[in-house]
């Protein structure tokens, strides 16, 4: 991983490298001639490091989805990263700090945080986060989601709207 990814892919445990494969060939597919796949010590869970925009690549494989749904067999989620910085609270507030201004002002937000292999404590990273977020909270329906994704050493933070966390199981129904 080395810390430097801009996609989190989820798949089911076990599938780790056949879903590696099968993000690679969709990469390319995309036009990313060299994708970096990294599986990592966390079961059912991938990054991916893209030379495509993250929250393009989102969008187009919704549209495949629904013109080649055979194509995509194993991925579960796909998530779009926009910083990654170590995983410590300080760096995390920083990084929302720098993308908060997507949001703006007369919207809505939440911060949902996904930890994996790590001791922070949720409270502390949401109280430092929510300080650099001068907008409203809606925690049931926010016009944008504050994503904080720790895994291990590292924590991949964006601040997106909820359709573009692409849930494939979703649309597979």
């Amino acid at each position: 991983m080395a810390g430097r990814f801009n996609l989190i892919v989820t798949t089911a445990r076990g599938q780790e490298n056949l879903a590696a494969i099968e993000l690679e060939d969709l990469l390319r597919f995309l036009g990313d001639e060299s994708p970096q796949i990294s599986t990592t010590s966390v079961a059912g869970l991938i990054t991916a490091k893209t030379s495509l925009d993250p929250f393009e690549v989102v969008e187009r494989v919704k549209k495949i989805m629904e013109e080649e749904p055979w194509r995509i067999g194993s991925l579960m989620r796909i998530i779009p990263v926009e910083e990654v910085v170590d995983s410590n609270v300080d760096e995390i507030a920083r990084a929302v700090e720098k993308l908060a201004s997507k949001i703006p002002e007369d919207q809505s937000f939440r911060i949902t945080i996904e930890k994996r292999h790590t001791q922070l404590a949720s409270s502390e990273i949401i109280e430092a986060a929510a300080k650099n977020v001068e907008r409203k909270v809606d925690l049931k329906n926010p016009d944008w989601i504050v994503l904080i994704e720790i895994i291990g050493a590292y924590a991949g933070v964006s601040v997106l709207r909820p359709s573009q966390i692409l849930s494939l199981a979703k649309l597979r129904r």
